[in-house]
């Protein structure tokens, strides 16, 4: 129980306090009500996640800063009679009876509404009656409520709810009129006839299904027409007359409007998928511009470091070293594509006859070659110092058991209650770099690699290890590691030095103005390079409506090419496609569009594909909250695409990868 007080008061503090939610009594309630209670069996540990929970019948507990938001806007005092619509587990009505002082209740899922009445007899929570009925039409026989709150979507505020509103009554409620988009409203009842009402943003609930909310089959069930939001319409019209009109991504012309990043020493260039062919081509050409004509010196990805170095001596004509095949760990096609071919190529092109410092590097930025990185660094050591060598095995040998699968280490490691090989593997890390390296700013490239793979090693022992902790430790050190490595090649480069970073979204938008810096806790290298390099860096977002995508089902799975679904109602994406421009670019920096920016500063549904795509559970697998102007520097949008031209796994026909030596082993 300890355990669960504790991550208790961590949820208020980072998921509610630290996101502006002020009201003491509400805060109180949320830290005294045992929200591991309400979730279903097996869920317990992830209580106290900042996320929606499954209960059963196709329903979901909330998010707790959404119910904190709800109590907050509620403004429930302690002689307060209140009504609550959509019982589910009961969890928002227990904390509404910590506040009030008497709850009603309506659930229109017989079980769940048994199993809530049993939670509050079992917590002693006397003050709240639970009724099975239809909630749109409320509870006219304890009516009027001081305060009536909704746990599902509406079409349109229920006339039923509105008129058991005493004078004065405060009414919360999610309303949209395209099923699980909606927008938060809060609606106080001034007079007999006389309503104000108040926007608090967008959310997702399930629908209200009832005679004045969404019939069974999805239809409307109240008959009244509710008009669209003209926001969203005023923002549409807005993005379509002031967005930057883009070429065809291989047309010449198409990067033309990014000379107004390069200003920047850090360009960082986004996705919203990893399987998205005109996602890499646009990223292509604006490198090559950033490149050819401002500078540019260095392309980093989120890539492995040992396989990137592959490509770096390919493109920099350098002899090969020994190695096994390239971008052959799951996910292969999200670097072993034909669009990543093209742009390798034209960097060994550009490459050639240039002296080695004014060459441009391919580098790898990520975490996970815990096996290469070793196999790596012994390998400099056996030809540059055999001795050292021998010790490094011996240190290393900590972490053989586990280097063929290193998420067994941290297994292990949590089991144990402590870091198996954590001395081990910094000491070797300290001492390549301090004693036989000479530094961090050495370019020279088998040394370059050697430091890194050293320093590695060391992140990925950390990295492995805490991932079993959960939370937000493990995501947090892997960008860290990003970063500093970024901040390394920028060393090694010399003072001139200027980059280009390939990332998703999710790691190159500022994860401050997102559900994941202010809900999980969450930092990414976007965010680290805007603090780290103020006012010299350019984030750049991308995103598409539909088409289709390169992706598996789940992690390992082979990759498959989907349909990517048109993006829902109240997304930024929606947005974009309401704009009716096939392509083009949003500049979003302050002092460009100030109209742009302040309609796109409000969190808004983003939708983030990775290597996984689940079209079935599209909304709750691949949609967050985030504010578009305040995390990128520049949004790029592609209406309709493909996915990308995955290269097979082992490519030994000349005609299969042409003029492609890395990815032909």
């Amino acid at each position: 129980m300890a355990a669960y007080d504790a991550a208790r008061m961590r949820m208020v503090r980072h998921h509610l306090a630290a996101r502006g939610l002020h009201d003491a009594r509400v805060l109180a309630a949320m830290a005294q009500v045992p929200r591991e209670r309400f979730v279903a069996p097996g869920m317990a540990e992830f209580a106290y996640e900042d996320s929606p929970l499954p209960i059963g019948e196709g329903q979901t507990i909330s998010q707790p800063y959404i119910v904190a938001l709800m109590l907050e806007a509620a403004r429930i005092r302690p002689a307060d009679l209140v009504l609550e619509v959509g019982t589910g587990s009961g969890y928002a009505a227990a904390l509404m009876s910590r506040l009030a002082r008497h709850v009603h209740t309506v659930e229109r899922h017989a079980s769940l509404a048994e199993e809530a009445r049993a939670r509050f007899v079992q917590l002693e929570y006397d003050n709240i009656d639970v009724h099975i009925g239809d909630g749109s039409r409320g509870w006219p026989d304890a009516a009027p409520f001081d305060a009536i709150l909704v746990a599902a979507g509406a079409p349109a505020p229920p006339e039923a709810l509105r008129s058991q509103l005493a004078i004065g009554g405060r009414l919360v409620i999610p309303v949209g009129d395209e099923g699980h988009v909606q927008e938060l409203l809060k609606i106080r009842r001034t007079g007999e006839d006389t309503f104000e009402q108040e926007s608090l943003g967008a959310v997702t609930f399930v629908p209200l299904i009832g005679e004045q909310g969404w019939a069974e089959d999805g239809r409307r069930a109240a008959s009244r027409h509710v008009p669209a939001r003209a926001r969203g319409h005023d923002t549409a019209s807005h993005i379509a007359g002031h967005a930057i009109g883009l070429p065809d991504v291989g047309d010449d012309a198409f990067a033309d409007a990014f000379d107004r990043f390069a200003d920047a020493r850090v360009v960082l260039l986004g996705e919203c998928s990893h399987g998205t062919s005109e996602f890499y081509a646009a990223r292509a050409a604006i490198t090559r511009r950033l490149v050819e004509r401002h500078g540019f010196t260095l392309v980093a990805v989120e890539a492995d470091w040992p396989d990137a170095s592959v490509i770096n001596r390919h493109v920099r004509h350098l002899r090969p070293r020994p190695h096994g095949p390239v971008f052959a760990r799951f996910p292969t096609w999200m670097w072993r594509n034909r669009e990543i071919a093209a742009l390798t190529g034209w960097m060994r092109r550009y490459n050639e006859g240039r002296a080695y410092g004014e060459q441009v590097g391919f580098y790898g930025l990520d975490i996970y070659s815990l096996n290469a990185s070793i196999e790596a660094v012994l390998e400099y050591l056996d030809r540059t110092d055999p001795e050292a060598a021998v010790i490094a095995r011996e240190r290393y040998g900590c972490l053989t058991p586990w280097q063929r699968s290193p998420e067994v280490y941290g297994r292990a490691a949590l089991r144990a209650g402590h870091a198996l090989c954590e001395d081990a593997v910094v000491r070797q890390c300290r001492e390549l770099l301090d004693h036989r390296l000479g530094g961090d700013d050495e370019l020279q490239p088998d040394r370059l690699d050697a430091a890194q793979n050293a320093r590695l090693v060391a992140s990925a022992e950390r990295y492995y290890r805490v991932m079993y902790y959960g939370g937000a430790d493990s995501w947090n050190l892997r960008d860290e590691h990003m970063a500093d490595t970024l901040d390394q090649l920028l060393r090694a480069h010399g003072p001139d030095s200027r980059a280009v970073v390939w990332a998703h979204n999710s790691h190159i938008g500022d994860a401050r103005h997102t559900d994941m810096g202010q809900a999980r806790g969450e930092h990414n290298i976007g965010q680290l390079v805007r603090q780290r390099h103020s006012g010299q860096a350019a984030l750049i977002g991308f995103g598409t409506h539909t088409g289709t995508v390169a992706a598996a089902h789940d992690w390992g799975d082979a990759m498959e090419i989907m349909d990517v679904r048109p993006s829902r109602a109240g997304s930024i994406e929606r947005l974009c496609h309401d704009a009716g421009r096939p392509r083009f670019l949003l500049d979003l920096r302050e002092g460009h569009d100030e109209t742009l920016r302040r309609l796109l500063s409000d969190p808004l549904l983003q939708r983030f594909i990775g290597v996984i795509y689940r079209p079935e559970t599209e909304l709750q697998s691949h949609y967050a909250r985030a504010s578009l102007a305040r995390q990128y520097d520049g949004y790029v949008w592609l209406d309709e695409t493909r996915a990308v031209d995955a290269l097979p796994a082992r490519a030994r026909e000349a005609d299969e990868v042409p003029d492609t030596y890395p990815f032909g082993v």
